[in-house]
């Protein structure tokens, strides 16, 4: 067993650790500088890069890019804990992509430029669509945003043996900090590299301990599901089945299907997805990406089952949940376990460069959101210098964005950043896919159906998590003295289910309906024929070529 000291894992060298994060810190960001010298600097490059990447190399940085803190912390703990209720996280995740591959990324690409309001201008009003269209980006970032910054806190506690508040906020800050400069420093070119970079180191890291794990067990899995359902406890023989989390009442179940809905359909109205694909030059490379990007993605999603049952069976439940950082710290405690100090801090190093780079891509996205369609289209009404006025405007927003984070990670630090990322994918479902869908399918949608959907799916989306468990009125957890709820101590949840997905994405659908069919606006049949040729062929379609 792993053997946990009052403020970390005892034996862990914290010089060690953030050492090796400083050496992948430094080595990150002289590529990114590099880079940078060879990039332009109008707003094509800072965005997309030029439209300058393969397929292959675009698909293994949607890795980098997807495979979050979420991933890799907050799944390995979920399945620690919760064994097949928590590997659902990761069917969920996965499946998702089907949704993106056949519905979004080709048309996505040929009918946008920058970002998902080039899309919805393309047939409607410019000026609201765009407002509306970065108000639901900024927020679906911020709220994912959040999750990283928690797994920020929750894995310095563990590494650094820091477990007071104030410490814990200094390094969210520090990550916010270093964030910012990837972003400034490289755009979207230099963020794309870090994404690939850790994108191989995390799938590589993974797959080392994951082969580490099965051969302690002799390459028998099944021996290592029996060690960890006898390593559960009382309720070890429930990790094997469904419903240890989700199937303990009728409410809970209800809770699973609204998780299971946002997981499905958010990856595809996710804006930071999304964005990636602009920076290929052709459809067939966008598909390519996705193809790449599916096939990377599942043999990690691989990966977590063992990881979860292994820090189940060799580090064992109770330790995991009185680790700092709790259920997030499974996968490090894995690592010392299976190789000591130095194993840590290279999965530690990895973990970083997880979160590192899906906030530094997460920023680009929500700035250039601002930058193009707020500050460009709606304030400027296009009139603006696009090499230097907007890219600045660009990077002023990124620090802005940065900021923000790192109060609101503050704020979520010590959460299950699985599924503090399932709230940015219901409010990205809910807010941004049926507007989407519509807005390519449908001939009759216009700009109040647009409207309609995407404030109201957003608005009744923060509603009912703000007034849901997550946030406040859960009772206290004996194993940690806190609340599993954001606020301690407080009670203002009437809505009854952690994820509002089951309520939120239908009513956006309805509502973007009832928008359109109620407005005297009959829509722009001749923009739409020209869109739906344009999505289906790419013909006509205005792209940023590689410099």
């Amino acid at each position: 067993m792993t053997v946990l000291a009052a403020a970390g894992v005892e034996g862990s060298n914290p010089l060690l650790n953030i050492g090796i994060f400083g050496v992948f810190v430094i080595i990150t960001l002289v590529i990114v500088v590099r880079v940078s010298r060879r990039a332009t600097r109008g707003a094509s490059d800072f965005y997309t890069a030029g439209g300058g990447f393969t397929g292959q190399q675009n698909g293994i940085a949607i890795s980098g890019d997807y495979l979050s803190a979420a991933s890799f912390l907050g799944i390995a703990g979920a399945i620690a804990l919760n064994g097949y209720d928590g590997f659902l996280y990761s069917v969920g995740f996965l499946v998702a992509w089907l949704v993106a591959l056949l519905l979004v990324a080709e048309l996505l690409r040929n009918t946008g430029k920058y970002t998902m309001g080039d899309v919805l201008a393309f047939r409607m009003r410019q000026r609201p669509v765009r407002a509306a269209a970065a108000t639901s980006t900024l927020t679906v970032s911020f709220f994912y945003l959040l999750a990283q910054m928690a797994g920020a806190g929750g894995l310095i506690a563990l590494l650094l043996n820091i477990t007071n508040k104030t410490g814990q906020a200094a390094v969210i800050a520090i990550v916010g900090a270093v964030m910012i400069a990837y972003v400034l420093i490289g755009g979207m070119r230099g963020t794309s590299w870090v994404q690939i970079i850790k994108a191989v180191l995390l799938i590589v890291g993974a797959g080392v301990m994951t082969l580490w794990v099965l051969a302690l067990y002799g390459f028998n899995l099944s021996a290592l599901l029996g060690d960890a359902v006898a390593h559960g406890g009382k309720a070890g023989e429930a990790l094997l089945n469904p419903g240890k989390q989700y199937g303990k009442s009728g409410l809970t179940r209800l809770d699973f299907v609204s998780l299971a809905l946002a997981l499905v359909l958010g990856t595809a109205g996710l804006p930071h997805v999304l964005m990636r694909f602009y920076t290929v030059p052709t459809a067939k490379e966008a598909r390519k990406s996705v193809v790449w990007a599916i096939g990377l993605i599942g043999l990690f999603y691989l990966f977590t089952l063992v990881l979860g049952y292994g820090a189940g069976a060799l580090v064992g439940p109770d330790e995991i949940k009185k680790a700092p950082g709790g259920a997030n710290s499974a996968a490090p405690l894995l690592a010392y376990e299976l190789g000591g100090t130095l194993l840590l801090g290279v999965i530690a190093a990895v973990a970083f460069a997880t979160i590192l780079a899906v906030v530094a891509g997460l920023t680009i996205t929500a700035s250039a959101s601002f930058a193009h369609d707020i500050y460009a289209n709606v304030i400027k009404r296009g009139k603006v210098d696009g090499k230097d006025e907007e890219v600045k405007v660009a990077r002023i927003t990124a620090v802005v964005i940065g900021i923000v984070a790192i109060f609101g990670g503050i704020l979520a630090n010590g959460q299950n950043i699985a599924f503090l990322v399932a709230l940015a994918f219901a409010v990205a479902a809910s807010a941004n896919l049926p507007t989407i869908l519509y807005s390519l399918f449908w001939k009759r949608f216009n700009t109040a159906g647009a409207l309609w959907s995407i404030y109201g799916g957003l608005g009744i989306t923060v509603v009912l998590i703000i007034f849901s468990p997550v946030v406040s009125g859960k009772a206290v957890d004996a194993a940690t003295g806190r609340s599993p709820s954001m606020l301690q101590g407080v009670d203002f949840s009437w809505f009854p289910l952690d994820n509002p997905g089951l309520v939120s994405i239908p009513l956006s659908f309805l509502l973007g309906y009832l928008g359109t069919v109620l407005s005297k606006d009959k829509g722009n049949p001749g923009k739409f024929a020209e869109m739906e040729v344009r999505s289906l062929t790419g013909v006509g379609a205005e792209k940023a070529t590689a410099h």
